[in-house]
């Protein structure tokens, strides 16, 4: 049985560990001493990194990594990396048999041009593509580019559940329920956020059934967004553009 928990590194960045209790494999390592403390804990051989972008608060700890194990690294063919790796593209699927799992690469231009999250059924590592309730910032792809990422990653099944890299969750609750604050299932979910959080544990996974609930991103169709956002006749992409435009000064 495969267990999946969450590497707590920096203020608010999250490394998620895969793990059979022989085998591990991590996901953005921005943060080596962590996760090399928590392989010695466990007992564990790390056999596999995961890169969703390129990032230093994502990849900044492959180095020493590497120093450390023979782990094989996995990164996006769309980006440059200076360290040793397999590049993967979009629709790709590789086996990781220490772990007896496999992926599919999903290529999802936004926050970054190359940036990818790694699919495994019931399973979405998607760095800083989708976060709970919000997005990643456009720091190198255009509203287009990220509102069709975010499109793909609606289109999986509900009950997928959504690892991203960032607790950012109650903060972009307050930001939806400034464009939405009728919407009851955001607002039953920050109180489960907040609990979770008060009892210092992650909000993460979510789901994509829980985000397609509450996530205003991926909501940009709905009149109560577009009421919210007083722009009643804007076509979708609009909407995000201008979700986004705001989230940003937020």
């Amino acid at each position: 049985m495969l267990k999946i928990s969450p590497i707590a590194a920096f203020t608010d960045n999250y490394i998620w560990m895969l793990h059979n209790q022989q085998y591990a494999v991590v996901v953005d390592p921005g943060d080596p001493q962590v996760v090399l403390d928590t392989l010695a804990k466990q007992g564990l051989t790390l056999s596999q990194i995961l890169i969703t972008h390129h990032h230093q608060d994502h990849i900044g700890g492959v180095a020493t990594l590497l120093s450390h194990t023979s782990a094989q690294v996995y990164a996006s063919a769309y980006e440059q990396y200076a360290f040793n790796h397999i590049p993967v593209t979009h629709g790709q699927s590789f086996y990781l048999p220490e772990i007896d799992w496999a992926f599919e690469v999903m290529h999802l231009p936004g926050h970054t041009l190359g940036h990818i999250a790694y699919y495994n059924v019931g399973h979405l590592f998607c760095g800083d593509t989708l976060f709970s309730a919000g997005c990643g910032r456009l720091f190198e792809g255009t509203p287009a580019q990220m509102f069709a990422s975010l499109r793909q990653l609606a289109q999986l099944p509900p009950d997928t559940k959504v690892y991203c890299t960032h607790e950012y969750t109650e903060k972009n609750i307050q930001f939806a329920l400034t464009v939405e604050p009728n919407n009851q299932a955001l607002k039953d979910y920050q109180t489960h956020v907040a609990q979770l959080r008060q009892q210092q544990q992650a909000s993460l996974p979510s789901s994509i059934q829980q985000e397609l609930a509450v996530n205003p991103f991926l909501r940009c169709e709905q009149n109560t967004i577009k009421q919210g956002l007083n722009m009643p006749n804007a076509d979708a992409l609009k909407i995000f553009t201008e979700l986004r435009a705001r989230r940003n000064l937020f």
